[in-house]
């Protein structure tokens, strides 16, 4: 079954749309960096709060936009996508509390870390999508490969045994450690400094936000493929996806102390990888709204199960790194 041939027509969005679009993210960006969080400090929660509620509201305004714009249908496959997304981001965070301990990231140079690491990703989803989005209009077959890996995904997240690893022995690590002369300094979040002997080498900032980029890029095997199966319309999935990726910092430090509490949530983004997997597969053909009421039910569930049955023993839980 040819589910691109389910799916509505892409938006025929004039170049300017995407310049717009991405010229107002980098704007933001900007201004977040620049005038917003120009002085590094610890981000308090009561802070993330806001601006948690600052970029889903963002997302939710254009959303809106597309609405009115392109339709009903085109605007519930941006928030399917944007939920999916998100919902896989924030599982994702605890790889980030991880990497922040190891490095022993200071909390105030912490949000500079991810912002550097969000342009990264914009960068990197934009070339994946567009690739992705691009080999399977020419080659339907991959829509099975990519449901398949999507099932199998799902399978690994509910049955994998959990294990804490040190991510000193990753390969990401180690391949920088070998060929990036570094100080095991911040220097105040400089990327770079001089030596006495004039030899400019990387901070660790610099460290850690290369191995934080490569960690994105794994997430993106993941995330992609999830959100191409919901729709293979490129300007929605790489703007759901953009939109979702921009709250993530504030998520980060929001959710980082209360998020190892939510035991139901990998048994649920598994529940969502198998039935975006399976339908891509074409075993199954639901309406943009059925798909989103599905994923939305699933989240639910799982958050309202881990209120409800917490979990009474965690080894050694992880303290996050949040001061303030």
């Amino acid at each position: 079954m040819n589910l691109l041939a389910q799916a509505t027509p892409d938006i025929d969005a004039p170049a300017w749309f995407w310049e717009a679009f991405i010229g107002g993210v980098l704007l933001l960006l900007v201004l977040d960096l620049v005038v917003f969080h120009r002085r590094p400090h610890s981000v308090t929660a009561k802070e993330a709060l806001g601006w948690t509620v600052f970029w889903v509201s963002l997302a939710l305004a254009f959303n809106g936009w597309i609405w009115w714009t392109f339709g009903e249908r085109k605007a519930i496959d941006f928030f399917t996508a944007y939920v999916v997304e998100e919902s896989l981001s924030v599982d994702n965070l605890f790889v980030f509390i991880l990497l922040f301990q190891f490095f022993k990231v200071p909390p105030g140079l912490q949000h500079r870390v991810l912002f550097f690491g969000i342009v990264g990703a914009i960068v990197t989803r934009l070339a994946f999508i567009m690739a992705g989005i691009e080999l399977i209009e020419r080659f339907h077959w991959l829509n099975y490969v990519l449901g398949g890996f999507l099932v199998f995904t799902a399978v690994r997240l509910l049955f994998a045994k959990k294990e804490e690893k040190d991510p000193s022995e990753t390969w990401i690590v180690r391949t920088i450690e070998r060929l990036v002369p570094f100080t095991p300094q911040f220097h105040d979040g400089k990327l770079s400094v001089k030596r006495a002997d004039g030899r400019r080498v990387a901070t660790m900032m610099l460290i850690v936000i290369l191995v934080v980029e490569a960690t994105d890029v794994a997430f993106a095997v993941d995330s992609i493929p999830a959100v191409i199966g919901v729709t293979h319309d490129r300007f929605i999935v790489f703007t759901s996806n953009v939109c979702a990726i921009l709250g993530l910092r504030a998520i980060f430090f929001l959710l980082a102390r209360f998020m190892t509490q939510f035991r139901y949530l990998e048994p649920g983004l598994a529940l969502i990888l198998a039935f975006v997997g399976v339908k891509m597969f074409g075993l199954l053909n639901p309406t943009s709204g059925q798909s989103l009421l599905v994923i939305a039910t699933i989240l639910v569930v799982a958050t309202v199960a881990s209120i409800v049955n917490p979990e009474k023993k965690r080894p050694e839980p992880i303290d996050p790194p949040i001061v303030g």
